[in-house]
């Protein structure tokens, strides 16, 4: 049967958010492809959304000389042009279009999609962040995509509701790791402490201006306007304080893990694969000196990426063994008491 031109859209769309995600993020597209094929094109569709969202306020929009107040018009325009998707069924645009379908099918609505936004575009606030809006921010930039992901993994709503908490932990615990492996760029790079309770970090008045020595390419990984503007800062960080902050997300992580095991089959493995990578994380960031977090991204090598998958690919076997095992011992007996 010939494909319609709306079959051929969709699925555009849908290869479309695959190469965003492998352009954009490794771990997260090797956790992609532990889920099912009926899953993966969903998942993908989701974070490819939340990419673009985030290249908007960071990233290619501001490395492209957009003031802030272009890049907020950008993002108001983005996220009305995912709702009219979501009611019309159809989008210009593949990524909005590859979402829209995802939600439509999901009940993906306002109620995670406003706070995605709402944290995006604080993003673009150069006010530094206080301890009081964190959770909120938290919630819309990284728990609601966790409940975007479960909605997509269980169409049970009593089910959904309670494994809400866990997905909202993972998503928390997953973004937290992130903002401490990129302390160094979003203080320097863009004044963004997302731990003021934590973390100090001290402005000089004076501003950086580039050497004058500094290659092209070098002078290039900023908008010029900025560069020239950037002030000095000075991020002070103990060890205390990072160990502090890793005690939360590791506590968010065990959360989170609690309820893995009562997830479907075609999500469960991915799942715990992604929980494991970031469990690593926190454990090298944990061991990784403090005036080391400020110039380097931690980072878990190929190698032991590999060793987490396979025995994470074990769990699940042996899990899914044992509960085939446990069903069979459910199963009435036979008349003839033999088991079969």
């Amino acid at each position: 049967m010939r494909e319609s031109d709306a079959q051929r859209y969709q699925r555009t769309a849908m290869h479309a958010a695959a190469l965003v995600v492998a352009r954009y993020s490794t771990s997260f597209g090797l956790a992609c492809r532990l889920l099912t094929p009926a899953l993966r094109p969903e998942i993908r569709a989701l974070y490819a959304l939340v990419r673009i969202a985030d290249e908007t306020v960071d990233g290619a929009a501001e490395q492209a000389g957009m003031s802030t107040a272009q890049q907020a018009n950008a993002l108001d325009a983005l996220e009305d042009t995912v709702y009219e998707a979501i009611r019309d069924g159809h989008s210009t645009n593949p990524i909005v279009h590859a979402f829209a379908s995802v939600a439509r099918r999901r009940g993906i609505d306002a109620e995670l999609i406003a706070p995605f936004f709402a944290s995006m575009r604080r993003d673009l606030d150069p006010a530094p962040f206080t301890a009081a809006e964190m959770p909120a921010y938290i919630h819309g930039s990284a728990e609601v995509v966790g409940l975007m992901c479960l909605a997509c993994f269980v169409e049970d709503p009593v089910d959904r509701a309670r494994l809400r908490d866990g997905a909202r932990a993972l998503g928390s615990a997953f973004q937290k790791v992130n903002f401490l492996r990129d302390l160094g760029d979003d203080v320097h790079l863009r004044g963004r402490n997302y731990f003021p309770d934590a973390i100090v970090v001290v402005e000089d008045r004076q501003p950086v201006r580039p050497d004058a020595d500094e290659s092209p390419a070098a002078q290039t990984t900023l908008p010029a306007t900025d560069a020239a503007a950037r002030p000095h800062r000075s991020i002070r960080l103990t060890e205390t304080a990072r160990d502090r902050i890793l005690d939360g997300i590791d506590a968010e992580l065990t959360q989170a893990g609690e309820a893995i095991a009562d997830l479907p089959t075609g999500s469960r493995l991915a799942v715990a694969t992604a929980h494991a990578l970031f469990s690593e994380l926190s454990r090298r960031l944990r061991q990784t000196p403090v005036e080391m977090l400020v110039t380097s991204r931690t980072r878990v090598p190929g190698w032991r990426k590999a060793q987490i998958v396979a025995r994470c690919m074990l769990h699940e076997r042996v899990a899914r063994r044992r509960g085939r095992e446990a069903d069979r011992s459910k199963a009435p007996m036979p008349l003839d008491g033999s088991r079969r």
